[in-house]
């Protein structure tokens, strides 16, 4: 069997939604940068502050795209089957947990933001800069969760566009609202975080509305309506459930390890949150092909199961393998090569600049595991029907090796923040040992009822 797919209808159905999934996360990852380069040029305390209160943002992105992933995986096969009725039921049962979820979220932020906060620092100035964004920001969630599993309906079936087209005008509107309520330029007042706040707020409302409009009026593939919305089918509710809910409580804690990550060195100071925050959202916005490279690959292997084609699955996969490394190689280059010129957008302090400089360093060697083992795993696997593995792995490595040891290098060894960083992502390179065992030995591929 030859290493690589000969098929040049695979290479253009991968390349294709890669990049524009890659586009549209790009934007979306821009609308976070607008509010952290516009607010690391405002003070490092507003910086700080919306840096923690996004860790919020970040765990509903996390469950929302829990609910989304399993939609996808699901939807992706009855696509391959050709079996339309089956997908708009399907979202409507990923609309309905997207928005509970999102619900839940917002009340418990909205009614005890200082206590969610207090978790991640004590430093009373960033709680504080955070609370005011929180209460603003919180309103956003439900509208996410709608746009999210919408846009999650319409990739299954290979629609794509309509993401990038959306992203980008929320980028747009939210840079333009950013600019002239943050620091109050063409006559508006000059609202600090809160303006940032509703900035992303009404950008966030603006791509929900777009979003339904589509749904409505243009798509021709799902057709979806709202009576597709009030309907309930019992069985396929568990079998979303079966496939689903591994997914969703990977993503959850997944969402809260990263809010523990923060956590750990929020209590090492200012100047360690404000590098985390830049380092990570420089990271988020050079690897968004990498995770559009597993979103794709979800996309094409749901399909292929689908359509019952299981003998090209093997050759996929290997294929599939090689173009993740690669894609990691370029990746950690680009992020290595952009770090000291990024941090030129920012207004910090040298302590803050100096950490922030170390951490991407990290990152773009780390990158490289992070691009194999994440889309082999949650792309690969997850799609071929073992969707509890990467719940299991994540347990193991995330809570009983990253999480602790970093916590004893922090409170009891007190270590340096960059020491503490490096044990904090050390698990994107050991999970690719475990990813290359798993995906070589091809037991994922399962039907729903396995």
């Amino acid at each position: 069997m030859s290493l690589f797919v000969r098929e040049k209808g695979f290479y253009k159905s991968f390349f294709w939604l890669t990049i524009i999934i890659g586009m549209q996360n790009l934007i979306s990852v821009g609308v976070n940068l607008s509010d952290n380069v516009m607010l690391g040029g405002y003070s490092e305390s507003a910086l700080s502050g919306v840096a923690l209160a996004n860790q919020i943002q970040f765990l509903l992105h996390m469950l929302v795209m829990g609910v989304c992933e399993g939609l996808v995986i699901m939807s992706s096969r009855f696509w391959g089957a050709k079996d339309l009725g089956t997908i708009q039921k399907a979202a409507s049962i990923g609309m309905r947990m997207a928005i509970l979820l999102s619900i839940v979220l917002w009340i418990i932020v909205f009614f005890f933001p200082d206590e969610v906060l207090s978790l991640f620092t004590k430093e009373q100035s960033v709680i504080a800069a955070g609370v005011e964004y929180l209460r603003i920001i919180c309103f956003s969630y439900i509208f996410f969760a709608v746009t999210s599993s919408l846009l999650a309906s319409l990739r299954s079936v290979e629609t794509v566009k309509i993401a990038f087209v959306v992203s980008l005008s929320t980028l747009v509107i939210n840079i333009c609202l950013n600019y002239v309520l943050i620091y109050g330029h063409w006559g508006f007042p000059e609202l600090g975080i809160s303006g940032s706040a509703i900035a992303t707020l009404t950008a966030r409302i603006i791509e929900c509305l777009v979003v339904i409009v589509y749904v409505k009026r243009f798509d021709r593939k799902i057709q979806l309506k709202l009576q597709n919305f009030l309907q309930f089918d019992r069985q396929l509710f568990k079998q979303y459930i079966r496939v689903g809910s591994p997914i969703l409580l990977s993503n959850t804690i997944w969402g809260l390890a990263m809010a523990a990550q923060t956590a750990i060195l929020g209590h090492m100071g200012e100047a360690a949150i404000a590098a985390n925050s830049i380092a990570t959202t420089i990271f988020q916005l050079v690897t968004v092909i990498v995770y559009a490279s597993a979103s794709a690959t979800a996309v094409l292997i749901g399909k292929t199961i689908g359509e019952g084609s299981m003998d090209k699955i093997v050759s996929y996969a290997k294929t599939l393998q090689i173009l993740y490394i690669l894609l990691g190689l370029l990746t950690g280059a680009v992020l290595f090569l952009i770090k000291d010129l990024v941090l030129g957008f920012y207004s910090i302090s040298d302590e803050a600049k100096t950490l922030a400089l170390h951490f991407m360093t990290v990152l773009s060697i780390t990158v490289v595991g992070t691009a194999y083992q994440m889309p082999a795993l949650t792309g690969i696997v997850r799609s071929g029907g073992d969707t509890r593995f990467v719940l299991y792995n994540d347990l193991i490595f995330m809570w009983l090796i990253v999480l602790p040891s970093s916590a004893l290098c922090a409170f009891v060894f007190n270590l340096s923040p960059l020491v503490i960083f490096i044990c904090l992502k050390s698990d994107q390179i050991l999970k690719c040992f475990v990813a290359i065992v798993k995906v070589n030995r091809y037991k994922w591929i399962r039907a729903f009822n396995s």
